[in-house]
């Protein structure tokens, strides 16, 4: 005879109380031995100054991206003879420029 496993609901309620238990124990244990952060010994402007040129190299990328698309659609303009299509692509190539060299330009204002 195939024996039928134990469903008795007092088995069940001592499992669920023993892993309610287990789970406080953990939860406890990291709040109360937090282990040690050890920072950098840098100085925070060098931290802040490469999260900027990181940011400003992804802008520039997407710059390039821009002004290729803007070159295509003048070229395409061209074969095409399609006005409205090449003055697009002339202010998408001219957005593309800003965008690629927007750093040098906050650095000629004075901004960055």
């Amino acid at each position: 005879m195939k024996k039928l496993p134990n469903t008795d609901p007092k088995n069940n309620r001592a499992k669920a109380r023993r892993m309610m238990g287990m789970w406080t124990l953990v939860v406890a244990m990291a709040c109360l031995l937090p282990t040690r952060a050890f920072a950098a010994s840098t100085d925070p402007l060098t931290i802040v100054n490469n999260l900027s040129t990181f940011i400003f190299s992804c802008i520039r990328a997407i710059g390039i991206i821009i002004l290729g698309w803007g070159i295509v659609q003048v070229g395409m303009s061209v074969q095409s003879h399609d006005a409205s299509q090449r003055t697009q692509g002339f202010l998408c190539l001219f957005g593309g420029l800003l965008i690629t060299f927007a750093k040098e330009i906050l650095t000629t204002i004075g901004v960055v």
